[in-house]
């Protein structure tokens, strides 16, 4: 049974559909990264799986309970859901702020004082215990919502661009802190614009795009689905464009072109599933051009999402 579903969820504002038909799978255990465009869906997802939205139709499950009033306590018991924003507390302390969040849960008394210094050594706060919480950076603010919704242990954690106005080392923190909820077992769902620490962190990923989820696979799975083709980067020691002629005769070159800007550089795209770079390689040795360099270009999960959302792949 997937922790996290959803099943035809729709979503309507008037005349606009935030989400449309929606149909989402996460695993158990899974880190999921939920990528999409701004106003793509992907926060109105994530605010009726935290049953803060109402959807105009479908269903979404959260450990097999339907995400409605009926069940909405048993939900919010088994989720831990971070905004982007952190909120106003002024003139709170990190301790009275965890404390009153674990009373909210009905944690008392000395097992209160045992899970928020849990927590607190958890996200690396000890030492902020006694700070003011607008006194904290925005990476620290980020971090102790996170000991917030981990004061009752919640089995689903979702985040809604936890990493946003980050600075890099605070970005680095929190993701290395999200790798560790993810070897406790936490499923995870997160959303996000910083594509490349999604590829290190999630397992799985899905694209969303106008409401309608255009992919859902491992991060592997999607850059395949990316590859529109094998693209090359050859350089020879001399005449280059005589060089990406002979290569087009190469069966499984779909195109071969030097390049104006790089001397002695070929930009050469194979069929995905015919080319061989071997092939090229043995073409040009053998027509006498001194080979220094073949490498296969990678596709990203950047370059794989701007091909997926901009309908370059079918």
């Amino acid at each position: 049974m997937p922790m996290i579903q959803t099943i035809n969820l729709t979503k309507r504002y008037g005349g606009l559909v935030a989400l449309d038909q929606l149909n989402l799978q996460v695993e158990q255990g899974d880190c999921f990264g939920f990528i999409g465009p701004n106003g793509a869906g992907k926060t109105t997802t994530i605010k009726i799986l935290a049953t803060l939205l109402k959807p105009s139709s479908g269903e979404a499950r959260i450990d097999g309970l339907s995400v409605g009033p009926v069940n909405a306590r048993q939900v919010r018991a088994a989720i831990g859901y971070v905004p982007d924003y952190f909120g106003s507390y002024e003139d709170m302390l990190v301790s009275e702020y965890l404390a009153f969040f674990a009373a909210a849960y009905n944690i008392h008394g000395s097992k209160q004082r045992q899970v928020i210094d849990d927590v607190l050594e958890l996200t690396d706060l000890r030492d902020k215990a006694d700070a003011q919480v607008n006194s904290l950076s925005r990476g620290m603010q980020q971090r102790l919502s996170l000991a917030r919704v981990l004061l009752h242990d919640p089995k689903v954690l979702l985040l809604d661009e936890p990493a946003s106005g980050l600075d890099p080392r605070a970005r680095i923190e929190i993701r290395e802190l999200l790798k560790e909820l993810h070897r406790l077992g936490k499923t995870i769902l997160i959303s996000s614009h910083i594509l490349l620490e999604l590829a290190e962190l999630c397992d799985k990923v899905g694209i969303i795009e106008r409401g309608k989820l255009l992919f859902t696979g491992t991060v592997n799975e999607m850059l395949d689905r990316a590859r529109v083709g094998r693209v090359l980067r050859v350089s020879v020691t001399q005449r280059a464009n005589e060089a990406a002629e002979a290569l087009r005769a190469v069966p499984g070159v779909v195109s071969a072109e030097a390049l104006s800007n790089d001397n002695g550089c070929l930009s050469v795209t194979l069929d995905h599933s015919l080319g061989d770079p071997a092939l090229v390689a043995k073409c040009l040795v053998t027509a006498g051009y001194g080979l220094t360099r073949l490498e296969e270009e990678h596709v990203n999960l950047e370059t794989a999402f701007m091909r997926l959302t901009q309908g370059l792949v079918q």
